[in-house]
């Protein structure tokens, strides 16, 4: 998956970043999408982390990818990261996502 993504004034951190809260949010949604797509059905998240590699921008344009690393029976793990607009890596973020049993709520 590829994409862009403006955070707004909402997600404003301190010294004009976004933020850092924000960044788990967004990538537990969009990796546990990405988790689920495909016809795999519904997971829950089981393990999401998240390094911050530098500042990343609020008002800007940013770059996201991710992808589904590998499937191991019900587990499915998933990276993805966040560039500026130079260009450069300021976060990036890797799930276990792990699919539900029949019946399970």
């Amino acid at each position: 998956m590829r994409g862009r993504l403006v955070l707004g004034r909402y997600y404003l951190g301190g010294n004009g970043a976004a933020h850092g809260g924000s960044i788990p949010l967004f990538f537990d949604d969009v990796l546990g999408r990405l988790a689920n797509d495909g016809g795999r059905g519904t997971s829950r998240t089981a393990y999401l982390q998240v390094n911050y590699r530098k500042i990343t921008p609020v008002g800007q344009e940013l770059r996201v990818e991710a992808h589904v690393d590998r499937v191991e029976g019900r587990k499915r793990f998933v990276v993805g990261t966040i560039h500026d607009p130079e260009g450069d890596l300021t976060v990036d973020a890797e799930g276990l996502f792990v699919a539900l049993r029949p019946g399970q709520p």
